[in-house]
């Protein structure tokens, strides 16, 4: 056994309590000596030569009260011997703890003579001495080795105090600094400030200070060797400021970390109660559970950076207390990773004859666009993969640009999303915001594609000629990487903060004007034009679409409701004027509407729409039709025009009365056609002799022109040859060839130019009645696109020049 110290290591002993052996009292052992004296009194005297013992962990100071665990054979019998004799051993400190049986050279000279208060025999057989600490020692020559050590001691006494004022504000300070320690000590009991003031002596205050101080030894040895009180006080307060120190700050970081933990525990016990006030209530909440985030993660397909993104957000989640503010942010985060359809395709379907009788059946027309998705489809199923076309579908309103991109998803068997960029001005609705802000929510792009469940669907971006602009950004920018199908494999979104493919998108745009899209954009996409539907076009579309869709929408399906082809082409002439089919639309449902009640109120099973029946649903016509009529005079040629709601015919009036050469232009005409009606002049005068037309005549009339209809303002260049033929006409006196309309753009040098919306002037020529057409010879090639069925009874003259158009176009 080795001889041990019963110590707290702390500043101050708590009262001792010791266990004696079986059938004795316990007893009470005081913490100072009874006498409260530093010193012996007068009369104690000491032998000359005592037993002495070695203390491995602790000094021994005069006063102070220890118990020690003996443990060496040599220390029991020196203890036994004293005790028997005159209770005075010498007690010194082991220069080195480690060694097991010390000699001379391996304890400190210095140390204390100690009276033996008691030997105590515990229960498990080892004794334990208290000791009291009497008067320091020097030892002088050793007697004896064996059976344990002796020795000379040499009593030391303290130099006398050189200041006593500056003794005693030391002691003061000690006592000071004693009670604060003692008050941020959680393990000294509060009794011990009393004790401390209950002390008289200050030379036993410094002792018992010194004992319990928590140094090393050699710093204790070093404090009971000073023989300066002064020096010996000021050292023990030196250590004393460094643990008060050491305690402020302890209780610093306690008190923050005890506010935090009472906060974070508050919030626990009362997440908990709500947790089962809901439980109670049947409602577990909405938060889902982070293991069954990881065992859907395990079970889904997606790429490894994604899977690494997943990870180190649920190891944060982990981490977060569920009421922070940051933990719903990443929950919402972690779910909208899972949610994301990554590397999930839906298969597409590479029947393409069945995928052109599906689009056969939903649109009539648009044959460009659907050509355009079946070479698409033809090239997928040969080479297996290939990056999807981004098309642009750029016409008028209500041709059906957007339930075509359903038509599609139906036909490829893929999913449909459409996102309307109408009034869109915030670059964040296509990127996202970062996640730091509050509300951060992904941009719409990644959020219809979370909805789609599939990372290939159809997907229509409605309206992008409307997309605007301000300081919150520039959507279309942000567009020109979703769009470049050589970008958008590594799409970026600001709240993902990931890279997502979506090359396999089937991006489907539609615009109304590609005037008004950004030119880069515009470069990324494919155009295509859809032209205004013709009337035949409307009356097939009504007859295959539009009617048996309002007679199921009104209950008719199963009543008889008959509606003849030239009824649905007379309200389609006098009731509606729009290059789509919204308004026929809801002509058709006024039309069932009346049917309806009809069938409800009168029990009639089948019903028959006239013309006469239409103006009773309906009312009077709302819009009249421009019909050729035959012209007896010079000076009216026929024109062709194109408008947002299809084509019709153009009146072009001239007239002549004398003047100075003046030319008048009315009917609320714009700058080009003010340009030509100029032009066409000028080209006159120039081949006067050509035309045989008196070059005087130019300086004595003034020519007045004029296309009625002068509150619809009216522009384009297309009216040049019909202004030259009426000018001409007039000038010649020459009558225009009857049935007979034009169209085309002139020039100084007597050249007709090709213009556009030739299929819609054909067909508003033919509905007028017109028999014959002169265009540019380049139209021609416009022509042949239109069906052979909607040009029976045309007669088409293709020109290169002016003078070809006035040989064809004057009698």
């Amino acid at each position: 056994m080795k001889d041990k110290i019963i110590d707290n290591n702390d500043f101050m002993f708590e009262d001792i309590i010791i266990d004696t052996a079986q059938g004795e009292e316990p007893e009470f052992l005081p913490i100072i000596s009874v006498t409260d004296e530093e010193e012996p009194s007068q009369d104690e005297k000491y032998p000359e030569v005592l037993p002495v013992i070695a203390l491995k962990n602790t000094v021994l100071f005069p006063g102070v009260v220890i118990p020690i665990n003996v443990g060496r054979n040599k220390s029991f019998k020196a203890l036994q011997e004293s005790f028997q004799k005159h209770r005075y051993i010498g007690v010194l400190t082991q220069v080195d703890s480690k060694v097991e049986d010390p000699g001379v050279a391996d304890l400190f000279k210095i140390g204390t003579i100690a009276r033996i208060i008691k030997l105590l025999k515990m229960p498990d057989g080892s004794t334990t001495a208290i000791l009291q600490g009497r008067k320091r020692f020097e030892l002088g020559e050793m007697v004896s080795n064996d059976p344990y050590l002796l020795g000379k001691v040499l009593p030391i006494e303290y130099r006398p105090l050189s200041d006593q004022i500056q003794f005693s504000a030391l002691v003061k300070s000690m006592r000071e600094k004693s009670k604060r320690i003692i008050e941020l000590s959680p393990n000294i009991p509060t009794e011990s400030i009393m004790m401390i003031r209950n002390i008289t002596n200050n030379i036993f205050l410094i002792n018992f200070i010194a004992s319990n101080l928590n140094i090393n030894i050699s710093s204790k040895q070093g404090i009971l060797e000073d023989n300066d009180l002064v020096s010996k006080g000021s050292s023990v307060l030196q250590h004393m400021d460094k643990e008060l120190q050491l305690l402020e700050i302890k209780d610093q970081i306690e008190s923050k970390t005890r506010s935090d933990i009472e906060k974070q525990q508050r919030d626990y016990f009362l997440n908990q109660q709500l947790k089962t006030i809901q439980e109670e209530l049947g409602d577990s909440g909405s938060g889902m559970d982070i293991e069954e985030l990881v065992r859907r993660a395990d079970k889904k397909k997606w790429p490894k950076h994604a899977r690494e993104a997943f990870n180190k957000e649920v190891s944060k989640l982990r981490r977060i207390n569920p009421q922070m503010a940051e933990y719903s942010l990443t929950l919402n985060y972690v779910e909208f990773l899972l949610d994301l359809p990554w590397e999930k395709f839906s298969k597409d379907s590479f029947d393409l004859k069945k995928v052109k009788e599906v689009l056969d059946k939903d649109h009539h027309g648009l044959e460009k666009v659907k050509d355009r998705i079946l070479e698409h489809l033809a090239v997928l199923k040969l080479k297996g993969d290939m990056k999807a076309p981004i098309i642009c579908l750029v016409g008028p309103p209500g041709v059906g640009k957007t339930s075509l991109g359903r038509s599609v998803a139906r036909a490829l068997k893929r999913k449909f999303v459409r996102m309307s960029f109408g009034g869109l001005h915030d670059e964040s609705e296509i990127r996202g915001h970062r996640k730091t802000y509050i509300g951060a929510m992904p941009g719409r792009i990644l959020q219809s594609i979370k909805r789609s469940k599939t990372s290939n669907p159809v997907f229509i971006l409605d309206e992008i000629d409307k997309i605007g602009k301000d300081f919150r950004g520039d959507p279309s920018s942000a567009l020109l990487e979703v769009l470049d199908p050589e970008q958008n494999d590594t799409f970026y979104d600001n709240y993902l903060e990931l890279e997502y493919d979506l090359s396999r998108v089937l991006f489907i745009a539609t615009a109304n004007s590609i005037s008004t899209i950004q030119p880069a954009l515009r470069d990324r996409m494919e155009i295509i034009s859809i032209s205004g539907y013709s009337t035949e076009e409307k009356v097939e579309i009504a007859v295959k679409h539009l009617i048996p869709k309002q007679r199921e929408a009104h209950g008719l399906k199963g009543f008889g409701v008959r509606i003849s082809r030239p009824v649905i082409q007379y309200a389609i002439m006098h009731y509606t004027r729009e290059s789509g089919v919204r308004a026929l639309d809801r002509v058709i449902a006024a039309i069932m509407r009346n049917v309806a009640k009809k069938v409800a109120m009168d029990n009639v099973t089948q019903y028959t729409v006239t013309k006469e029946a239409l103006v009773e649903m309906l009312g009077p016509e709302k819009f009249q039709m421009d019909l050729y009529h035959e012209v007896d005079i010079p000076g009216v040629a026929i024109g062709l025009a194109w408008t947002a709601v299809g084509g019709d015919i153009l009146f072009v009036e001239t007239s002549q009365n004398e003047g100075k050469g003046k030319l008048t232009l009315t009917g609320n005409l714009g700058d080009v056609m003010k340009e030509s009606a100029t032009t066409a002049l000028s080209f006159i005068k120039a081949n006067a002799a050509d035309l045989n037309i008196d070059r005087d005549r130019f300086d004595k009339t003034d020519i007045h022109l004029h296309v009625p209809e002068g509150a619809i303002p009216k522009d384009g260049p297309s009216a040049g040859i019909t202004m030259l033929t009426a000018i001409s006409s007039s000038l010649s006196g020459r009558r225009v060839k009857p049935y007979l309309a034009m169209s085309g753009e002139i020039t100084l040098r007597g050249k007709v130019l090709p213009v556009g919306g030739i299929k819609e002037k054909v067909l508003a020529a033919r509905r007028a009645g017109i028999k014959e057409i002169i265009l540019c010879a380049e139209n021609e090639k416009h022509v042949k696109e239109i069906k052979k069925e909607y040009l029976k009874g045309l007669t088409f003259h293709y020109v290169k020049t002016m003078k070809e158009v006035l040989e064809i176009a004057l009698v």
